[in-house]
């Protein structure tokens, strides 16, 4: 198991104060990493942290705005210029929004754009500079079901997650000849505050349930696995891949 083993690396999880975010945070803080949680609100963060420090886990908070990119570079640096490096980047910050498209109002298409999209660039390229330095480093991108597929009313989000499916290929294009590796995880539909209204909703949950091969919403515990592999020496030779978690929804018609 040495080879999942992450002692002594430091994991920074944008958007990790709740949802998905929390869940992957806590899954690495398992596997022996040491977390940096972010997110904008500094009380929601401190929450999330005294819950992981409860179970044992080495936490510190990062609050500022993903989509600010001089907010992203000096926090970093900040970060690393206190001997505290950045060896795992997730960038999990997103938001939803539906609406048809027809009537779909530019200015939450924009920041939509810049929360999925933007934010993982400008992070990631804070993260990565430091990483180059060092040589080695592991981005983690959180893609979508969406990155292959499309819903009705929801065509700027899945716009912004084949964004992230391509910015990861260009990642690795870019950074694995200097020692990083770039990949992303691709959840299904997972049961999170995100999709609240559709888990609410019995007659989309009927549809989902027959539309997965496996049957059921995923939880959010089943995506800590993927990104565990993708952040540890397991992963060495795994570079500009999209894992899709999905129960099968990608595989079948």
């Amino acid at each position: 198991m040495e080879l999942f083993d992450l002692s002594g690396r430091r994991a920074l999880v944008t958007g990790s104060s709740m949802g998905i975010g929390f869940a992957l945070a806590r899954g690495l803080a398992r596997a022996r990493a040491s977390i940096v949680l972010n997110a904008r609100n500094a009380e929601r963060l401190d929450a999330a942290a005294e819950q992981l420090r409860a179970e044992g886990a080495q936490v510190e908070t990062l609050a500022f705005d993903v989509t600010d990119p001089e907010a992203a570079r000096a926090a970093i640096d900040n970060l690393e210029g206190r001997g505290a490096a950045v060896d795992i980047l997730v960038n999990n910050a997103g938001m939803q929004h539906r609406e048809p498209l027809e009537e779909y109002p530019p200015e939450i298409f924009d920041r939509l754009m810049r929360t999925n999209v933007n934010s993982a660039f400008y992070v990631g390229q804070a993260a990565a500079k430091h990483m180059i330095g060092r040589g080695k480093g592991k981005i983690i991108n959180i893609a979508s079901v969406q990155s292959a597929l499309a819903r009705p009313g929801i065509a700027p989000y899945t716009a912004s997650k084949g964004a992230i499916a391509n910015l990861t290929k260009g990642m690795a294009t870019d950074w694995a000849g200097k020692g990083l590796n770039c990949n992303a995880i691709a959840p299904g539909y997972f049961d999170t505050p995100l999709n609240a209204a559709l888990v609410s909703d019995p007659e989309f949950s009927a549809w989902l349930e027959k539309r997965t091969p496996q049957g059921r919403w995923g939880q959010i515990d089943e995506l800590v696995g993927a990104c565990v592999f993708l952040a540890s020496d397991a992963a060495s030779f795994v570079n500009g891949h999209t894992l899709f978690v999905d129960g099968g929804i990608t595989a079948s018609l």
